[in-house]
Order: C-alpha cells, then sequence, then structure tokens
C-alpha cells in the first residue's frame, strides 16, 4: 500500500474518533459515566492522530519511531501549531490510560474541551484540507 493512500486510511478513521469526540463534548454537564465517554474518546482520537501524523510525515519522507517522535516531527514540519500542547496531550493521554480518580478525570476533561479538542481539531482541518 502505498503511504498517500495509508494516511488516507488513517485520516478516515481519525476523522471517525474526532466526530464521536465531539459529539461527547457537546454534552454541557457530563455525567461520570459520559465523563469517562469523553475520555475514552480522547484516547481513541489522540491515538489516531499521532498513528495519522506518523503516516504523512512517512509519506513526506521523515522517518518517525514513537508517539513523541511523531509530534516533535509534525511540529517542526508545520503541521502542528504548538508542539508543547501535543507533549501535554500525550503525558495526559498516557496517565488517563493507566489511572482513574474522578478529580484526574474533571482536570483532563475541562484540559480536552479547552486545550486538547482544538489541536485535534486544528490538526483535523490541516490534514483535511490535503484531502480537497
Amino acid at each position: 500500500m502505498s503511504d498517500g493512500i495509508r494516511w488516507q486510511q488513517r485520516f478516515d478513521n481519525y476523522k471517525k474518533a474526532f466526530l464521536l469526540l465531539e459529539r461527547a463534548l457537546a454534552i454541557a454537564t457530563p455525567s461520570e459515566d459520559e465523563r469517562g465517554g469523553i475520555i475514552q474518546f480522547y484516547e481513541m482520537a489522540f491515538e489516531l492522530a499521532w498513528k495519522l501524523m506518523n503516516d504523512y510525515l512517512e509519506q513526506l519522507g521523515y522517518t518517525v519511531n514513537s508517539a513523541r517522535d511523531a509530534i516533535k516531527q509534525a511540529f517542526q514540519a508545520g503541521i502542528l501549531d504548538n508542539g508543547q500542547l501535543w507533549m501535554d496531550a500525550l503525558a495526559d493521554r498516557n496517565l488517563t490510560t493507566h489511572t482513574y480518580d474522578e478529580n484526574k478525570a474533571l482536570e483532563v476533561v475541562g484540559k480536552i474541551r479547552g486545550d486538547y479538542f482544538p489541536a485535534l481539531q486544528q490538526l483535523y482541518r490541516r490534514l483535511s484540507s490535503e484531502l480537497e
């Protein structure tokens, strides 16, 4: 499979996860279960985002070995606007996949709404423009 097709297929999967997260974030005051869903959709969208960056960067000729590397390379290539925000998002994604604490969940949902979803949205818009 060519790299160009692979990143486009990965984008389709990212789009599905992104739209699920967007829909979940539309809930103004989510219940505990809905907050769990928001975090789960965020984890899924984030995972697909870095893998999408990886595929896209490889198509451009970069070598990427990890999520951290994909974020750094994507920032340097001008695909991402804020590399540090993405590094923070990676740290929170890693934290949420290994622990559950209600206070931390509330904090992370706030960061998803205020910071991480807009970053995911920027990536979505940036790469969807490549498909037009």
